[in-house]
């Protein structure tokens, strides 16, 4: 056994959200994505703003809210591997900083997405649709709810 190499955390998927530095990450990693649909010459502007906000909150969905387990081998006797990253997310308490910062973001960009689209009804409700499949899922009163069986 190496001594001073293990991490005091019974699940570190509990707290890497927190971590230094992960939502600036977090940011630039949108805003690449962005910049790399803009550089696609056939994509106009409105399309480049739906398409990164759809990206991000298919990705967003899949990681937070569909995939379940944590990749650590954890002492809880298996509890965190019927959980998602959203229920594991600072240990389940709601309303932390994390939590507030991982729901305004696809929020701020739903907003920026649907001004540079200048409210075109296709990209509006493509990008309405987008951001409710990853809002509703993050409401407190479906904190570990499996609506139709999805996800059990």
């Amino acid at each position: 056994m190496n001594v001073g190499v293990a991490h005091s955390e019974v699940n570190p998927n509990t707290r890497v959200m927190n971590s230094r530095g992960m939502w600036l990450t977090y940011a630039l990693g949108v805003g690449l994505l962005h910049i790399v649909l803009l550089s696609i010459p056939f994509f106009s502007v409105p399309v480049a703003w739906t398409l990164t906000n759809v990206i991000h909150n298919l990705g967003m969905y899949v990681f937070l809210h569909a995939v379940k387990g944590t990749p650590f081998e954890t002492p809880d006797q298996g509890k965190a591997r019927l959980l998602t990253h959203w229920e594991q997310l600072d240990y389940g308490v709601q309303f932390t900083s994390s939590r507030k910062f991982f729901t305004i973001s696809p929020i701020i960009l739903y907003f920026l997405a649907s001004f540079y689209t200048k409210y075109d009804p296709t990209h509006f409700i493509l990008n309405t649709a987008s951001l409710l499949t990853v809002l509703i899922p993050k409401m407190p009163q479906l904190h570990g709810v499996r609506i139709f069986g999805i996800n059990k």
